[in-house]
C-alpha cells in the first residue's frame, strides 16, 4: 500500500491523511465543502473560490478530466482541493488534460484518501477554519504555528477582478450590458451574450462616471470572493446608478446591492455551496432546485429598513436568497441561475433582466 506523503491540519488541531496531487505546495486556507456530484472543473476554475481550501462530498474526482470549453475563469484562484478518491486516467472525449496537470500548472494543491465525510460533518459541526495543507513530516505544533501567524487576506475581490475593461460581442445584439467584475464566472458572460446582450466587462473599482460614459443599458454585478462589506467601491457604485439603469446583481452582487440599500449581511457556519439546494420563489411559490456557492447571507430583520422586498428563501435554513427593488428596477439572488454544469431551474432570472432592458 503506498504510504501518505501529504496531510491537511485544522486550527483546532485536526488531522487527516492523504496523497498529495496537483502542485507539490504548502498552503493555508479557509476550508469549506461541496456536495455537488459534478462540475469539479467549473469549481476549481471559479474565483470565488479565492483562498478556499474545497473539500468535495462526491468520492470520485478527476474521472473525466479537464476540458478546453468549461472554465469559469482564465486564470484560477482556488486554495486547493481535498477528494476521497482522485482518478488520474479519464474517459472523456472531450478532456485536453488530467485535474492533476492542471492544478500543478496552476499551482495548486490537491490531496486524496481523505475521509472526506467525516471531515465534511467536522465543518458542519464546528464551522468553517483556517487549514494548512503540508508535508506528512511537518509536525501537528510546527503546522499550528504557521496556520496562527497566517492570515487569509481580505484583498479577494481586487485580486480576481480584470484590471482593464473587455468585451464580450454577440451577433445581431438588441442591448448592451456593463459587468462590474468582481470574480465573474464566463457562464455568466455567456448567458447574456445568448440573450442578444454585448457585454463590457469592467474592474470592481470602476466610477459612476465611468461606466454612464459606456452608454449601458443594464448593469450586472457579478459574484466573488470574500467579505462583502470589503467591497466598498461597488457599494457606492449601486447607490450611485440605482434607479437610472436596471441592475441585476448574483451572490456577491445580491450581497451588495442589500448592502447598498442599508441591510446588513452576516457569515453563515458553513455556508452554502453545491448544485442542490431547494429554494422557494415567494412571488410564484414554486420550488427551484439551485446551485448556490456562498459564506456570507442578508440579515432579513435589517431589510425591513430599506426599500428592498425578498422574494427568495432557502427551505433549508430560511436564509434570504433573492431581493427586489421594483420601483428602482433592481433585483438579485444569491444563488447561480448560470451554474453549468448545475440545476436549470433559474434561468428565467435572466429572461427577466431583459425584459426590464425591453421596458
Amino acid at each position: 500500500m503506498q504510504e501518505f506523503n501529504k496531510k491537511i491540519v485544522l486550527e483546532d488541531g485536526e488531522e487527516y491523511y492523504g496523497y498529495g496531487f496537483g502542485a507539490d505546495k504548502e498552503a493555508v486556507c479557509e476550508i469549506v465543502f461541496n456536495t455537488s456530484m459534478a462540475g469539479y472543473q467549473e469549481i476549481v476554475s471559479d474565483p470565488s473560490y479565492t483562498y478556499q481550501m474545497v473539500v468535495m462530498t462526491y468520492p470520485l474526482i478527476g474521472n473525466y478530466g479537464i476540458t478546453d470549453d468549461d472554465y469559469e475563469t482564465k486564470q484560477p484562484t482556488i486554495g486547493g482541493m481535498v477528494v476521497r478518491e482522485y482518478n488520474d486516467l479519464p474517459s472523456n472525449f472531450r478532456y485536453t488534460k488530467t485535474l492533476a496537470e492542471y492544478l500543478e500548472e496552476n499551482d495548486i494543491p490537491g490531496i486524496a484518501g481523505i475521509d472526506t465525510r467525516k471531515l465534511t460533518r467536522s465543518i458542519r459541526e464546528k464551522g468553517s477554519r483556517k487549514v494548512i495543507i503540508t508535508d506528512i513530516t511537518t509536525s501537528k505544533q510546527k503546522a499550528l504555528k504557521k496556520l496562527k501567524e497566517t492570515q487569509i487576506p481580505k484583498d479577494a475581490v481586487s485580486k480576481v477582478s480584470c484590471k482593464k475593461k473587455w468585451y464580450s460581442r454577440t451577433a445581431n445584439h438588441q442591448y448592451n450590458i456593463v459587468a462590474v467584475d468582481c470574480g465573474i464566472k464566463l457562464n455568466i458572460i455567456r448567458s447574456l451574450n445568448k440573450r442578444g446582450c454585448n457585454v463590457t466587462v469592467v474592474p470592481y473599482n470602476t466610477t459612476a462616471k465611468e461606466i454612464i460614459d459606456l452608454k449601458p443599458d443594464g448593469i450586472f454585478l457579478s459574484n466573488g470572493p470574500g467579505d462583502p462589506e470589503d467591497v466598498k467601491e461597488v457599494i457606492k457604485l449601486v447607490k450611485e446608478l440605482r434607479g437610472k439603469y436596471p441592475i441585476f446583481g448574483i451572490c456577491l452582487g445580491h450581497q451588495m446591492i442589500s448592502l447598498a440599500y442599508g441591510a446588513k449581511t452576516y457569515k453563515l457556519k458553513f455556508g452554502h455551496r453545491g448544485g442542490n439546494h431547494p429554494v422557494v420563489n415567494l412571488e410564484t411559490d414554486k420550488i427551484e432546485i439551485t446551485s448556490q456557492n456562498h459564506s456570507y447571507a442578508v440579515d432579513e430583520k435589517t431589510l425591513d429598513k430599506t426599500n428592498l422586498k425578498v422574494t427568495h428563501k432557502n427551505i433549508l435554513d430560511n436564509t434570504v436568497e433573492g431581493v427586489e427593488c421594483k420601483k428602482d428596477k433592481v433585483f438579485s439572488v444569491q444563488y447561480h441561475p448560470e451554474s453549468a454544469p448545475g440545476p436549470q431551474d433559474s434561468g428565467y432570472l435572466f429572461d427577466k433582466f431583459i425584459n426590464l432592458l425591453k421596458k
